[in-house]
């Protein structure tokens, strides 16, 4: 029960200070919904267009709060002595992590929700079962890309964690095809798209939400494990440092 209520303290505690930065809330809120009004509603003519956005746009909604959520913050928190204060308090040591985590959820969560109502607002319907299978793969979506996130913090000090978690953020974005269709890149693009994370994911997205083309789910879920696997042991190596 004590570790619940200092589980809580942290997310609760979390969650109020992203809620008191607006430099964390409003790029992480408005400028996903922003994009895919723009882009997916506004300049796409097509619904076909506009679905696959909707499943690409999705990945690209929960990067932010998870790269950034936890790259940034965790670097800068980490330069004041603050995680060296926690890895000796009586409190979990990975508290901080789980407070983080419990707020990525919950922003992605409202982000997703308000992308989704964009969608269903310009003329997007699908079964629910679609739309639960696609909130399903943008939720978990969010664990590499925290964990992409995670690695910068533990590893960057805080100016150079932000400008690195800029160039990761924007490179999953764009070689990853959640902007437009990597069919448009030249091959060597199209070859180094299928590198990442954010690709998989996409492909994901878009074969659930049953979008025009041949994709295998199964094909495209591997690689997002092993990438998974691999992220975590860079931040349990990058932990363990932390401790020496």
């Amino acid at each position: 029960m004590s570790m619940f209520k200092s589980l809580s303290a942290e997310a609760g505690a979390e969650i109020l200070s992203a809620m008191r930065s607006p430099s964390y809330m409003i790029p992480t809120l408005v400028f996903p919904i922003a994009f895919y009004a723009l882009f997916g509603l506004v300049l796409t003519q097509g619904r076909e267009m506009t679905a696959y956005l909707l499943a690409t746009y999705g990945v690209f909604a929960v990067m932010g709060p998870s790269i950034f959520g936890f790259g940034v913050t965790v670097a800068a928190e980490r330069e004041r002595g603050w995680l060296q204060l926690k890895q000796i308090s009586p409190t979990p040591a990975l508290g901080f992590v789980f407070g983080k985590f419990i707020t990525t959820l919950l922003f992605s969560g409202i982000i997703l929700a308000l992308l989704y109502c964009t969608a269903a607002y310009g003329g997007i319907a699908m079964p629910r079962v679609v739309w639960a299978s696609l909130l399903g793969v943008h939720l978990l979506a969010i664990f590499p890309m925290l964990l992409i996130g995670l690695s910068i913090g533990l590893l960057l000090r805080s100016n150079a964690a932000l400008a690195v978690a800029n160039i990761v953020f924007m490179g999953l974005a764009i070689l990853g095809g959640l902007w437009m269709p990597v069919s448009v890149y030249p091959e060597a693009m199209q070859n180094i798209a299928k590198l990442l994370p954010s690709y998989h994911l996409a492909e994901i997205s878009l074969a659930v939400s049953q979008a025009p083309g041949e994709r295998n789910i199964l094909g495209n879920l591997i690689p997002v494990v092993v990438a998974t696997v691999l992220l975590l042991g860079l931040v349990m190596v990058s932990w363990n440092r932390q401790k020496k």
